[in-house]
């Protein structure tokens, strides 16, 4: 234990000295920051009117407008955004103004339920037929009453007032958590990835250059493993931690400013964040100790993305099947993948933040994959402990296996 911790302390200290290390975790840091303080920065000086409100309408900008039937009033276009009205008396005049830029967007009206719409260069958030069709949904409603000596104005009381839905929420809101456990479910693949090729990069340079001769002369194979997976987790937690921190902190402070835009993102509630913590730990022990095995099979590191391959695409095979299933929370998919030690750390957090479980189901998945951890690690330790000194071309996974049997057979 005493060997393992001054393997602990000397890797991490070297995380910790690493310019790398302390240049990236301070770039993200401030780009997070930058990212969501900005903004709000620029929307809170340039985003709103004189009266204080908001001018994100499709239909703040100039539009050509052809309406042979005559259902679209300038009172009507106007009550949907600042719009300067071009009117036109064909469709050619309307292809025309949008082709010349004259006019942002274009409308031919067509019947009273059919209009086609124009424009040049289509973005990604163009929501402008949206639109569009909501206001000539309200102008064929205008004059359906006209026409019938039915008031307008009662028509919409009735519309508004006829059905009133109290919703009270008595379990989860998926809706609401889908998009952080989105983003905490890519965050942790990008974490076991990253991190995992680091610490297996690490035991492969040792092993090219020969410093692990003297390692293990000195100290033992297990205590080695051990203390370069546990000092990656505690450096990748201090780096996290201080991202989110930062990121947290700015949207904290810029809440006011972007109108809680990202809320469905950045506002977790503290009880999920514990409980990604938990099961996010024990996925990357996992399959760090797994990429420190791997490293050792290899004697180059150009040889290392083909020994660690595999551990690579059995991280990508959970990451799709668990984010093609998040929409089904409670599905038998998702409830097998939640007890799987190699998934359980990111779809047990998925159903937790999204879906019902049980107290037992969380303590057990919880077990199952700390347990594996435990399991990973000693079985990890001794396919290092075989393969290190082993030079040459890489070793396969099957002839570790067969190396463990046969040693546990002496």
């Amino acid at each position: 234990m005493n060997k393992m911790k001054h393997v602990y302390a000397f890797e991490l200290q070297s995380y910790f000295k690493s310019k790398s290390y302390i240049l990236s975790t301070i770039i993200i840091c401030i780009v997070s920051i930058l990212a969501i303080t900005l903004p709000g920065m620029i929307q809170s000086a340039n985003g709103k009117d004189d009266s204080g409100e908001r001018e994100d309408s499709a239909l703040a900008s100039s539009i050509a407008l052809c309406d042979p039937l005559n259902m679209i009033s300038d009172e009507l276009l106007l009550s949907y955004g600042k719009t300067e009205i071009q009117r036109k008396s064909s469709e050619d005049e309307v292809k025309e103004a949008v082709q010349s830029e004259d006019a942002a967007v274009g409308f031919v009206v067509r019947s009273v339920n059919e209009f086609d719409y124009y424009v040049f260069n289509r973005s990604l958030f163009d929501d402008g037929q949206e639109m569009f069709r909501g206001l000539m949904s309200t102008a064929a409603k205008m004059k359906y009453c006209e026409e019938n000596g039915i008031q307008y104005d009662e028509l919409v009381k009735l519309d508004n007032d006829s059905l009133i839905c109290n919703e009270k929420i008595l379990g989860k809101d998926s809706e609401e958590n889908y998009w952080y456990s989105y983003v905490l479910v890519i965050l942790v693949f990008m974490v076991i990835i990253m991190y995992g090729m680091m610490i297996a990069t690490s035991v492969v340079n040792e092993k090219s250059n020969r410093t692990v001769e003297i390692l293990v002369t000195s100290t033992s194979s297990s205590s080695l493993l051990f203390g370069k997976v546990l000092a990656g987790a505690t450096a990748i937690f201090v780096q996290m931690g201080l991202i989110f921190a930062s990121v947290l902190g700015a949207y904290r402070f810029n809440k006011d400013y972007l109108a809680d835009m990202l809320d469905r993102i950045l506002d977790i509630p503290a009880d999920v964040l514990v409980t990604f913590a938990v099961f996010g730990l024990g996925g990357f022990l996992l399959y760090a100790f797994m990429y420190g095995a791997l490293g050792a099979m290899v004697s180059k590191v150009e040889d290392l993305n083909k020994t660690a391959g595999t551990a690579q695409m059995l991280v990508m095979i959970v990451y799709f099947l668990v984010l093609f299933q998040m929409q089904a929370p409670d599905g038998i998919v998702m409830k097998v993948l939640s007890f799987l030690p190699v998934s359980a750390y990111s779809a047990m957090f998925v159903r937790i933040a999204m879906g019902k479980v049980a107290v037992w189901e969380i303590i057990a998945s919880a077990l199952l994959l700390y347990g594996s951890v435990v399991g990973m690690g000693f079985v990890s330790a001794k396919i290092f402990r075989n393969s290190t000194l082993r030079y040459g071309n890489p070793i396969s996974i099957s002839k570790a296996i067969k190396g463990l049997r046969s040693a546990d057979n002496n």
